[in-house]
């Protein structure tokens, strides 16, 4: 048994578990953090989207023990003070979700895509970085207006604050 310990959401967490422990394991069983969503166990499906220390990574694929000292979000922190985060809020406005299933994932993917490409996103490159989240119930379609959506918001926010 491992003694992990990280920030999750800004708080400092610790708790023991297996050393094959794997990190969506662990946020959902250990921390009681169950919007990180287990689909596959293969890196396949990207349901389990973290940010790791500012970047997106499937928590599937990377031991608890691995994001030991690491800073964690998941899907619950994003928004703040009960205001859905700018990419959730486009994702309720788009209709970018039907189960839910896969939207913690995609959610997760397109804040780390928003940050890296800011508003200059286009539908290719969309579409192109969400290759490795699947949604089994749309076409996608939603899902990439809700992206550029946000994006477009969040350009806007940031241009209206400088």
């Amino acid at each position: 048994m491992a003694k992990v310990k990280m920030t999750v959401n800004g708080r400092q967490v610790g708790s023991e578990c297996d050393d094959r422990t794997l990190l969506v394991h662990f946020i959902r069983e250990n921390l009681g953090l169950t919007g990180t969503h287990v689909g596959c166990d293969t890196t396949q499906c990207g349901a389990c989207v973290v940010h790791m220390d500012g970047r997106s990574v499937k928590s599937c694929s990377i031991l608890a023990v691995q994001a030991a000292g690491s800073e964690i979000v998941t899907i619950e922190g994003l928004s703040s003070g009960g205001e859905l985060h700018p990419v959730q809020a486009a994702f309720k406005a788009n209709h970018g979700l039907q189960c839910g299933f896969c939207t913690p994932g995609m959610v997760m993917t397109s804040v780390d895509i928003i940050r890296r490409h800011g508003a200059q996103l286009d539908e290719a490159t969309v579409r192109a970085e969400l290759e490795g989240n699947i949604c089994r119930c749309t076409g996608y379609h939603n899902i990439v207006k809700s992206v550029l959506a946000a994006a477009a918001e969040m350009g806007s926010a940031k241009e209206a604050a400088e």
